[in-house]
């Protein structure tokens, strides 16, 4: 009967010791490759008001010179200025940012396929 109970328990923890493992393990992550998005560069060669251009309905993050960040959706660039919508973790606000006043951008660049 004893060994009956160690047997049991034996195998119960070696099925939960797999799960685990298997749970754990990156199988997905090995399949996946970094692949480069289409269509996404930045050039320096130009203001950033044109860079800001190329961006219009993709998410981007903005860096103000104040240190605040505002990540949302490009709606569009104007005279001077930039209209983010969307704005993450704000429902339903969107930002209206002087160009001048943006010291760095940030844009997803590659993605796992």
């Amino acid at each position: 009967m004893r060994s009956r109970v160690l047997i049991t328990v034996a195998t119960v923890l070696g099925a939960a010791v797999f799960f685990a493992i298997s749970i754990c393990s990156p199988v997905d992550a090995q399949m996946k490759k970094v692949t480069a998005l289409e269509g996404v560069k930045l050039d320096t060669s130009v203001p950033m008001a044109d860079n800001l251009k190329s961006f219009v309905g993709k998410d981007v993050t903005v860096y103000i010179r104040s240190g605040k960040t505002i990540q949302g959706y490009v709606k569009s660039v104007g005279n001077g200025l930039i209209h983010v919508e969307k704005i993450a973790g704000r429902d339903f606000y969107d930002a209206l940012i002087r160009i001048e006043d943006i010291s760095a951008i940030e844009v997803k660049f590659r993605d796992m396929k």
